[in-house]
């Protein structure tokens, strides 16, 4: 940040990550990457860890590719089960405040025995990278959406001068960004087109609900266990889920069943 002659915490970058208009999303994602690769860093954006898609323009183009500068080697936006394989997603469900990451451990302000829980092993290739500094940014309705700043170097895994010189200023950037960016998106992008349930579909999702099998479920709707899969199947794919747990929280979300016994 020296010689920049801005300040990090200045109003006028806050400004220029927060998202007003669908119309702003590329200008403010610019604004994020800039000031990442000031600090040596390009950042991953996640509006939700849990969604398959990752945040886009106005033009639906995707903006890891097209701002962050994500190349083809990298295409972590394309992995579907990095939310539920990467440690880094994973910490982001126990953590709040920003953190950096490495294959030895996470490293925060305050100690976190979560954290510490947090299994580590084949970091790099789960990851995606060798170190990361991450900001989890929780949003409302429990929808987690998170920013990784990965260094641009890809050999380098100590991150611990940089965390305490920016991870606030990153904090406060990533945070305004993800969730301008959801407020704006969030009724384009929360659910994809003909996301209509079928019947059957929300039978078998009750019963999921209240934690039957796909076995017992079959022998409660006289229907083969195939059948009920399929149709489980069919409304994860509807509702952009990631799995069961995902399909049933989204279909409650939407009012086709109750999470309530």
């Amino acid at each position: 940040m020296e010689g920049s002659g801005v300040s990090p915490y200045s109003q006028a970058r806050v400004e220029a990550v927060r998202i007003s208009r669908p119309e702003d999303i590329k200008r403010a994602a610019e604004a994020l990457h800039a000031f990442a690769m000031e600090c040596g860093l390009r950042a991953a954006p996640a509006h939700d860890i849990a969604d398959k898609r990752t945040p886009v323009d106005a033009d639906g183009n995707p903006l890891a590719r097209d701002v962050f500068g994500w190349t083809e080697e990298r295409v972590w936006w394309r992995n579907a089960r990095i939310a539920l394989d990467s440690p880094i997603t994973s910490a982001c469900r126990f953590e709040s405040q920003p953190f950096w990451v490495n294959a030895s451990g996470f490293h925060t302000r305050q100690p976190s025995a979560y954290l510490d829980s947090v299994d580590l092993t084949n970091f790099d290739t789960r990851a995606m990278t060798r170190a990361a500094i991450v900001v989890p940014v929780h949003l409302p309705f429990g929808q987690i959406g998170a920013v990784s700043f990965n260094p641009l170097d890809p050999e380098q895994t100590d991150l611990s001068e940089a965390f305490e010189l920016v991870s606030d200023a990153l904090g406060l950037y990533a945070r305004t960004f993800i969730a301008s960016y959801v407020h704006v998106m969030g009724s384009i992008q929360a659910l994809p087109p003909q996301s209509r349930l079928s019947k059957r579909e929300v039978e078998c999702l009750r019963w999921a609900a209240i934690g039957k099998t796909d076995m017992e479920i079959s022998m409660i709707m006289s229907r083969s266990r195939a059948t009920v899969r399929f149709h489980i199947h069919n409304a994860s794919l509807k509702l952009n889920a990631v799995n069961r747990s995902q399909t049933v929280f989204k279909a409650a979300q939407l009012g086709y069943i109750s999470l309530n016994k």
